[in-house]
């Protein structure tokens, strides 16, 4: 484990800015993260934590120990005859990790594929997509508390899920971090088919009786169709959040808007498309010098090269203010500013 200084984190975040970390390191195990959480030289350094720099927007240099977890590793440690449990490392690929489950017949994050990041990142986020979110396999995460390196087991219940959310972003926000993921998987797939483009991808793809492997190779389909690749072009993926509104705001905007979609996701609560909104607004393909809006998803915030992640700071507020000032809805990011 070799603590280095003044290194460039942009081959570490999928924007592809310039930024430099004060220190860096790279944890392999969770003993080596302890030791070094414990060690009295680094105790009273300010930490960052750094996963697949896919959901993160680097705005100037980090002032800290930035700490990128590597720790691997994907062990099933029980079954019955319904589920088994696989236990993924933090710093595993998550697509990866996804495509291992589909590989070896293991049911229920097919619908995850080709989400960028890591397995750690993933339940702080609570990640989802067409129709699954990581709290529906989730059983268990293993964190360690960044003041006193005690390792911590959190269950559904004490991770707090929610949309696009969990504890992790909000009363443990950089209190703990999470070394290991291990979720419950079916032997016998449940297929969730009626979100999205996915029926009509599966049709296209001549597809007559669905398989884990087949929603997978349809949901990456549908995702490099519409989201740019970050080698190409950089970007981290959905900037915001799809906003959920009462029912009665989206009835009185549906009036202006007879077009506006919109789906419940509780009583009186209606999740509206944060794409459609931005798109709606004017800005679908806009362009302000080295950053802008992807041309085919406005959902999508676009670094073209040369720019600074404030730019897109910058432009991220634009688009706050006009879908605020036009539709009465605060979006709120998705993506975290460092």
């Amino acid at each position: 484990m070799t603590i280095q200084e003044n290194v460039s984190l942009r081959p570490f975040n999928t924007f592809g800015f310039e930024a430099k970390a004060r220190y860096f390191v790279e944890v392999q195990t969770p003993d080596e993260l302890r030791n070094l959480l414990l060690d009295p030289r680094w105790k009273e350094v300010p930490k960052q934590i750094l996963g697949g720099g896919s959901n993160v927007l680097l705005t100037q240099d980090v002032e800290a120990l930035v700490i990128r977890i590597g720790i691997r590793g994907l062990e099933i440690i029980r079954e019955d005859n319904e589920y088994l449990w696989l236990k993924a490392g933090a710093g595993e690929s998550w697509h990866n990790l996804v495509l291992h489950c589909v590989q070896n017949g293991y049911a229920g994050l097919e619908n995850l594929s080709l989400i960028p990041g890591t397995v750690g990142a993933a339940p702080m986020q609570n990640i989802g997509a067409y129709g699954v979110e990581i709290k529906d396999v989730f059983e268990e995460l293993e964190a360690v508390e960044m003041h006193t390196a005690d390792l911590r087991c959190f269950d559904t219940a004490a991770c707090s899920f929610g949309y696009r959310d969990s504890v992790f972003k909000r009363a443990l926000k950089g209190k703990y971090i999470i070394v290991s993921v291990t979720f419950r998987l079916r032997k016998q797939p449940v297929f969730h088919v009626s979100y999205g483009d996915i029926q009509k991808t599966l049709a296209d793809m001549n597809v007559q009786v669905p398989s884990i492997e087949a929603i997978s190779e349809a949901v990456i389909r549908i995702r490099q169709s519409k989201l740019p690749d970050p080698a190409v072009i950089g970007n981290a993926g959905s900037f915001f959040k799809n906003p959920e509104i009462p029912q009665a705001q989206y009835e009185a905007l549906r009036e202006r808007f007879p077009e506006l979609p919109g789906y419940a996701t509780a009583p009186d609560t209606i999740k509206v498309p944060a794409g459609w909104l931005i798109e709606k607004a004017g800005w679908k393909g806009y362009r302000e010098g080295a950053v802008g809006v992807h041309a085919r998803q406005a959902l999508v915030l676009v670094h073209h090269g040369g720019g600074t992640g404030q730019q897109i700071r910058d432009l991220a507020e634009k688009i706050q203010r006009s879908i605020e000032e036009k539709f009465g809805i605060r979006l709120s990011p998705e993506v975290n500013f460092l």
